[in-house]
């Protein structure tokens, strides 16, 4: 008799088929606004800068109508999983398990958070002989060595704490912000004793971290390597240990060389670092790879991932098994969609039912056989981009293997998302360079992916390969059918048109589709218009920016940087974020475009309106009148900030004045272009 399954697989049929029903109709709507493009061609060919016009507008939907169709891949066969770890076989059967964490910069990313990340990972519900931690210290600075050796002195606390309690937050820093933790212990005054005790133990480790930072030099670009079990230090006995030595995880501090004339491969090359030194040492055969700041909420994680990975129908050919990346830092309307809903709620359970997950960065158990042989320059992660986890993952997928996307109801890791909009375009920049590094290469997913993996799976790659092009079609849309609307130039049918449902459809199908996925994991209106203007707002700054880098470079006419995201933030930057209040206080580069826009749309709105009203055309131009008020009232907080606001986070003013300038030029040049003679 066969034995009782692992897990459980379920198609979401309800979703599979509001989303095909979607694309079909939207699909429909897509193929006659283009077929209207075409077929009135000839009527806007009347000067060679009105056809350019209208060639940059049609092409710019055509190709956001391509983009859109590769991602209907994601929507086409969702499914959600559950697992039964209860029928896992004893401890002793289980694999190992090797935990990775990278940190880089002791500033941007402080000790004691990336020591509760360690402390929590140690605290796996897992066999402690069968779990081994590595840290990765690419600043090789002496702050974060002697915190990890302090976070071991701790965890000879901790982990026993836990595992006689059950405590399931195994992060230190948040289980004594908990108060309220729900348990069977919750009412044994020995449990409440034993808490305050280790608490006053994590105060102090928290005071000895912390006082060490003040004067510790970071090594960055320049150290020899070190590697380090970390173990007790006979000369500091903790006197609470009672002589004893429990049973806690292996910790292992990794410091690789790094020279200023060599490249050290960023991410990639330090989880290829730990990569070998693991397999000299505990040599698991599966690998969870966490980012400094991730820490795991649920000690079941391992179990949950183990119930794939032991499964005999999946085994064979099962490379990761990915988690979602949740916060705990979030607003309830998040302003800067810091939680990436799109990602994690619709497309990642869209690629689950076909050949599975792309690879996240962090939170994802991968088989450490399917590394060998892969990336690097021999065995583990590419270095082909600084996104070395979508293409270590891609390649997987055209090797053949297959991915599982598990969201459990309790969120197994969480970290903290981006709370100002500096690091947010800084993030989302980085994202889009690595994607278009890829997609300029010899691994081009919509060629190198076509026939490697199953069609659909190749559909949501090629997505994202050309996703950063999106940005140069919105910077068209965004300035184009305003400029025209200015000169009295129609790029719409006229508003009493039958062709103006068409495209009337088309946007108000986008729109309510999105609403309807917002409001499908419990989200508000107000969550799905904040997401509106992020996307804008990252599109024409971070994605653009992040899209020129990744070209230069394909030419060589740049070099490839990682700059980590900042985890530090100030108070006033809290209190800004969960105020619903954006922080403008970036680089002027990537604030600069963003105002432009806004500014521009804004005088395309009022000088518009301004025409229309006195000579007429209102029926003619109502459609770029009111694209240019969409972008206006979505990017409201932006003319607060340039206008209202007088706190530290608003737009400065310099940037408000050059945008100004910036817009005028912008409309002054693209008049005198729309003024020259018809052609002959």
């Amino acid at each position: 008799m066969d034995s009782l399954p692992l897990h459980l697989c379920i198609l979401r049929k309800s979703s599979a088929l509001i989303n095909r029903s979607h694309a079909f109709f939207h699909s429909i709507a897509l193929v006659a606004m283009l077929y209207y493009r075409a077929s009135s061609f000839s009527l806007h060919a009347t000067t060679p800068s009105h056809l350019l016009n209208w060639l940059l507008v049609f092409a710019s939907e055509l190709f956001l109508s391509f983009v859109w169709l590769l991602s209907q891949a994601y929507q086409w066969r969702p499914v959600s999983r559950t697992v039964f770890p209860e029928r896992l076989p004893e401890d002793r059967e289980l694999g190992a398990i090797d935990v990775f964490i990278c940190t880089a910069d002791p500033k941007k990313e402080p000790p004691v958070k990336v020591m509760n990340t360690v402390l929590s990972a140690m605290a796996l519900d897992y066999p402690p002989e069968k779990l081994s931690v590595y840290l990765s210290d690419d600043g090789g600075s002496s702050l974060t060595l002697y915190a990890i050796r302090e976070a071991w002195r701790f965890a000879r606390l901790w982990i026993p704490f836990c595992k006689s309690y059950g405590i399931r937050t195994g992060c230190p820093e948040a289980y004594f912000l908990e108060e309220n933790e729900v348990d069977q212990f919750v009412e044994v005054k020995e449990k409440e004793k034993e808490k305050e005790k280790i608490k006053r133990k994590y105060e102090l480790f928290k005071k000895r971290v912390v006082g060490a930072c003040e004067g510790v030099s970071i090594a960055g670009h320049d150290h020899p390597p070190l590697v380090e079990v970390v173990r007790d230090d006979d000369t500091r006995v903790d006197e609470d240990s009672s002589g004893g030595h429990p049973k806690i995880p292996l910790l292992v501090y990794v410091s690789r060389e790094k020279r200023p004339s060599y490249s050290h491969r960023f991410k990639a090359g330090a989880l290829n670092t730990l990569l070998r030194v693991s397999g000299m040492i505990s040599n698991a055969p599966y690998v969870l790879v966490l980012d400094c700041d991730m820490y795991c909420n649920d000690p079941s994680s391992a179990r949950q991932a183990v119930c794939f990975h032991l499964d005999s129908k999946l085994s064979s050919s099962l490379a990761f098994v990915q988690f979602p990346q949740k916060f705990h830092n979030l607003t309830r309307n998040d302003i800067h969609d810091g939680q990436l809903r799109s990602v994690f709620e619709m497309k990642y359970p869209g690629m689950d039912g076909l050949q599975g997950p792309m690879l996240s960065g962090t939170c994802f158990y991968i088989k450490r056989a399917a590394l060998y042989g892969n990336g690097g320059e021999g065995i583990g992660f590419l270095y082909n981009s600084v996104l070395e986890d979508y293409f270590t993952g891609f390649i997987l997928h055209c090797k053949g293997w297959n991915s599982i996307y598990y969201n459990p109801p309790r969120p197994a890791f969480l970290g903290t998302a981006t709370s100002n909009l500096n690091d947010t375009l800084v993030q989302g920049r980085r994202w889009y360079c690595g994607l278009l590094q890829i997609t300029l290469s010899r691994f081009c997913p919509p060629i190198y992916g076509l026939l490697r993996m199953s069609f659909l799976e190749s559909m949501c790659y090629s997505h994202l390969a050309l996703l950063p092009f999106a940005s140069f079609s919105l910077w068209c849309l965004a300035t184009i059918p305003q400029l025209c609307l200015l000169n009295g130039i129609p790029v719409y049918p006229k508003a009493s048109d039958s062709w103006f449902a068409i495209f009337s459809f088309v946007f108000l199908s986008s729109l309510l589709k999105h609403l309807k996925d917002v409001q499908s994991i419990g989200g508000s209106i107000q969550r799905w218009w904040n997401e509106e203007r992020i996307w804008m707002m990252k599109s024409i700054s971070s994605h653009f920016y992040g899209s020129l880098d990744g070209i230069l470079k394909s030419l060589g006419m740049g070099e490839a940087n990682f700059t980590p995201t900042n985890k530090a933030s100030t108070e006033e930057q809290t209190k800004l974020y969960q105020m619903g209040m954006f922080d403008f206080r970036t680089s002027a580069m990537l604030l600069a475009p963003l105002v432009t826009l806004v500014i521009f749309n804004m005088i395309s709105l009022v000088g518009g309106v301004a025409r229309v009203t006195v000579t007429g055309g209102w029926d003619k131009l109502f459609g770029q009148i009111f694209l240019s008020f969409f972008i206006v009232a979505a990017n409201y907080p932006m003319l607060e900030g340039m206008i209202a606001r007088r706190d530290n986070g608003r737009i400065p003013p310099h940037v408000t004045i050059w945008s100004v300038a910036f817009s005028m030029l912008i409309l002054i040049s693209g008049s005198m272009v729309l003024a020259l003679h018809p052609m002959n």
